[in-house]
């Protein structure tokens, strides 16, 4: 890594009137770094995608689709899954996909000693709250640690900043607006169907050693940490899509902790110390298989409920059939058998 990373700076990004002045300059330079063999040729956009195996996805899939981007729901039929690269879509949008499978993608992951502990027995993970006299202290000894000039820095009102490290590690693609003008960062807080003008999409794959540094605030929250990603590569992709987890490395064990949307990074970097073994912060996909339904807007659950509907008359009609099809084959060999 550079001595002089590139750095986001998240308090330009809070106040929804100061988003205009100098988002030029981070648009361009973004592009300009992901288009580079990565963008799909407009011409080839009616060429499908070759390489993809597509497979029903799992009951506990409820993600977003790669494709459109609207959320993937249902109890029987959810979507489709690449058993190869992971991308997951619609059934409508199958015939759609033009990016190609990449196959498996290695991350760099320790399958064998990686523990989720949303999943496993919990470990303890230790958030004192701290006086303004131990925050002070505590700021002194992490930046006597640090030999770089990343440092946290007290404020007068009795908040401070510093800088996270967040890895970007990806297995699905990602979407970019085809067009020049990306979306505003209320955008991507309304979601899908919520006035999000960017229709039109090109996806890509990440690539897997993506390290983003972030200059944030003590009372920034983990959403607002993963809406400034995706606001930094320019990805129109719902922020519910994605995850922000916290990984620590402790007796030769590697444990991920999912944070929650209103914990704060910064706070946590503190306690932790500067150690990346101690703990470092990692974007994924959100495929926990649970459901926020809080998350989602009247109109949207009220969609879900009439989706649900359907898929219910579908799935009754289905079985229906299947039984009327086997009652009649049952007949029909009844009155072939001659009587007596």
């Amino acid at each position: 890594m550079s001595a002089e990373p590139e750095l986001i700076e998240l308090r330009e990004l809070a106040p929804a009137g100061r988003a205009g002045q100098g988002r030029t300059r981070l648009e361009r330079a973004n592009a300009l770094r992901i288009a580079r063999g990565t963008a799909c040729n407009p011409a080839r956009q009616l060429v499908p995608g070759r390489g993809h195996r597509f497979q029903p996805a799992g009951p506990a899939t409820h993600t977003w689709c790669d494709l459109c981007g609207d959320f993937i729901w249902g109890v029987v039929r959810k979507g489709l899954q690449c058993a190869h690269c992971k991308f997951t879509c619609h059934y409508r949008c199958r015939a759609l996909v033009c990016l190609d499978c990449c196959g498996p993608r290695d991350l760099g992951w320790e399958p064998a000693v990686e523990r989720d502990t949303n999943v496993d027995e919990p470990v303890e993970w230790e958030t004192p709250d701290l006086s303004q006299a131990e925050i002070e202290q505590k700021i002194k000894e992490y930046n006597a640690q640090i030999n770089s000039n990343l440092f946290m820095s007290l404020n007068k009102d009795g908040s401070y900043t510093g800088f996270i490290k967040v890895q970007l590690k990806l297995v699905r693609p990602v979407s970019v607006p085809s067009s020049k003008k990306p979306p505003s960062l209320q955008d991507a807080r309304r979601g899908p169907g919520r006035g999000t003008s960017v229709r039109r999409r090109t996806s890509f794959y990440l690539p897997k050693d993506a390290v983003k540094h972030l200059h944030v605030l003590s009372r920034t929250k983990a959403r607002e940490v993963i809406e400034a990603l995706l606001r930094k590569f320019l990805v129109v992709d719902d922020p519910r899509k994605f995850a922000l987890f916290e990984r620590a490395e402790r007796h030769g064990q590697v444990y991920l902790r999912k944070l929650l949307d209103d914990e704060q990074p910064l706070r946590l970097r503190l306690l932790a110390g500067p150690s990346d073994k101690a703990l470092s912060f990692v974007l994924k996909e959100n495929d926990s298989g649970e459901v926020n339904w809080d998350a989602f807007s009247m109109p949207e659950l009220h969609n879900f409920l009439r989706i649900l509907q359907r898929e219910e008359e579908e799935h009754l009609r289905q079985i229906l059939q299947k039984y009327s099809y086997c009652r009649q084959k049952i007949q029909e060999a009844l009155h072939a058998c001659p009587l007596g």
